[in-house]
């Protein structure tokens, strides 16, 4: 890798490649017959009309490190702006808007934003709580009209000349965007990404998956459409909200596919299991798609079966990358690899094999350590087959949380050469055909008298009832000495309202977790009718809050 890097350099090799391919495609609407209507930009357009609004931001006042708030929803105009701030050397603050008022304003004043490059409701609360950001000076405002907050709008911008422009000759350790993570087990902490960082995750995705220029891509995460960009793939800007995969309509993703021949699409297993529901019940095929990735947490067996089932082409599969804002990717396995050869050790409480690692990722299986580690050096390596916490180093791992000290002392790990690793936060073991298997997160270890007890492996042996959609082992009082809870969540309309059902359905869980030893000192079964789940996947269970809700289930 070059010294010098700016991401958004990949975008320019892309229009000076694939000139009059296109880039990214919008739906607007439709026509007086229902068909959807699109709009796009070319390669040379979107690496145009960024060149114009970088160059206007930098006229405007934007200098290489200031930090700019970018709230702006998925559009053509949301990815022109993330390459225009690369391209000005500006960091780019990325917030989940689904993660609840409180937190974006905790995430906001740790960033102390230069300035907000966002749709008119969001520069209106600022305005209005404009003490809390005293430095937020450069303000564009994108989509909507500027009323009384001043600053300057994405039309002034895109109308600048581009003439003389040069992207910043940033180095590949400068900071080029600060994401924050969703705040499944605490606080959202800002991940400081580098522009080495972000191309190197374009390398290892395109290399292992194959990803060829011309590819035509569905995101329904929308910063993977700016590895598109870098890959001369194009984006279709999925008719969803982001913040809602679980509510998305299969209607309308199929319909996309089919319109733009989509042949890979990106989401959350929220995403995949509605359409994969919805093609079983419809025989429904997925046209054009060849290749889906599913990311953020583990794919559910079933989602996988109708999945594949729903493929209209044999060499067809479903990606499952494991990694972490933090640290992404760092290893990957296919939906058939999972059906033919892990599935089954799975239902038995293996935990989910997440695969084999991309190349220039290392990752270690250590003793599990709750307090700060310094060196890699203090760390015990577990031998193969024994569960541990996931100790990953790769060119895309990142170095540390945004002005987050404490954060970053309990996440890195320093190693020789100015090197470093990342704590993923999970545990996991390593099979001696050097596959790694995911067993949940090191916050949600159940300590019980006997040991520890691991969510993803004991959780695999309810979850195969076949009223069950999904469960999750919590742990009631004080560690080490917790009252193991499973909570199960059964499938929609199948909750057991009468309490001789209850008994029935719990009985019959007992029973399952009896003929395991990873369960069967589980005494207590709950039922909810829906677990609560991260915004930003709606997988991620958040058993935070289930312990402290099983606890008051058990004093009723």
């Amino acid at each position: 890798m070059s010294d010098q890097v700016n991401i958004a350099e990949r975008l320019r090799e892309s229009a000076r490649l694939y000139p009059h391919q296109k880039a990214v495609v919008f739906p607007v609407g439709r026509d007086s017959l229902g068909r959807v209507t699109y709009t796009h930009l070319t390669f040379a357009q979107l690496d145009d009309e960024s060149d114009r609004l970088a160059k206007g931001l930098v006229d405007f006042g934007v200098q290489p490190g200031h930090r700019l708030v970018l709230m702006v929803r998925p559009s053509l105009e949301f990815i022109a702006l993330t390459f225009a701030l690369f391209k000005t050397g500006a960091v780019a603050v990325l917030i989940d808007p689904g993660m609840g008022r409180s937190n974006i304003f905790g995430c906001l004043e740790t960033v102390e934003p230069d300035g907000f490059v966002a749709i008119p409701i969001v520069q209106a609360v600022r305005t209005v709580n404009r003490r809390k950001f005293p430095n937020a000076r450069l303000n564009v405002t994108v989509g909507g009209r500027r009323w009384f907050w001043g600053g300057t709008t994405y039309e002034e911008l895109v109308k600048t000349s581009r003439d003389g422009f040069q992207s910043a000759g940033t180095k590949a350790t400068d900071p080029a965007a600060i994401i924050f993570t969703s705040g499944s087990t605490g606080p959202p902490k800002g991940v400081a990404y580098e522009h080495g960082m972000f191309d190197a995750q374009v390398q290892l995705l395109q290399q292992h998956y194959d990803i060829q220029p011309g590819e035509v891509d569905l995101p329904g995460f929308p910063l993977f459409a700016l590895f598109n960009s870098a890959m001369g793939v194009t984006t279709v800007i999925p008719d969803m909200d982001p913040t809602k995969p679980a509510q998305v309509d299969p209607l309308l993703i199929l319909e996309a596919i089919r319109d733009q021949g989509v042949t890979q699409a990106f989401g959350s297993p929220a995403i995949w299991n509605r359409i994969g529901r919805h093609c079983e019940a419809t025989g429904e095929k997925l046209g054009s798609l060849k290749r889906v990735l599913s990311a953020g947490a583990p794919v559910p067996i079933h989602v996988l079966h109708r999945m594949l089932k729903s493929f209209n082409h044999d060499d067809a599969n479903i990606h499952t990358p494991y990694g972490a804002t933090e640290s992404l990717p760092v290893a990957s396995i296919s939906g058939r690899e999972v059906l033919s050869e892990t599935a089954e050790l799975s239902r038995r409480g293996a935990g989910t094999c997440v695969g084999r690692l991309f190349t220039r990722v290392s990752v270690r299986i250590i003793e599990i350590t709750d307090g700060p580690i310094e060196h890699v050096c203090e760390t015990r390596e577990l031998p193969r087959g024994e569960i541990g916490e996931i100790l990953v180093q790769a060119p895309s791992t990142t170095r540390e949380y945004f002005r987050r000290p404490d954060a970053t002392a309990l996440a890195k790990v320093a190693d020789d050469d100015g090197r470093f690793w990342h704590r993923m936060g999970d545990v996991g073991w390593f099979g001696d055909d050097d596959r790694l298997w995911f067993c949940g997160r090191k916050a949600h270890i159940v300590e019980v008298a006997v040991g520890r007890m691991f969510t993803i492996p004991c959780e695999a042996i309810f979850n195969e009832h076949s009223r069950v959609f999904r469960s999750a082992l919590v742990g009631v009082g004080d560690k080490p000495n917790q009252k193991p809870v499973i909570i199960v969540e059964p499938e929609a309309g199948d909750f057991p309202e009468s309490e001789s059902d209850q008994k029935k359905f719990r009985e019959e869980l007992l029973q399952l977790g009896r003929a395991s030893p990873l369960t069967e000192s589980i005494e207590t079964v709950l039922f909810h009718r829906s677990l609560p789940v991260d915004i930003r996947h709606n997988v991620k269970i958040f058993r935070e809050k289930l312990a402290p809700w099983a606890e008051e289930q058990l004093r009723i």
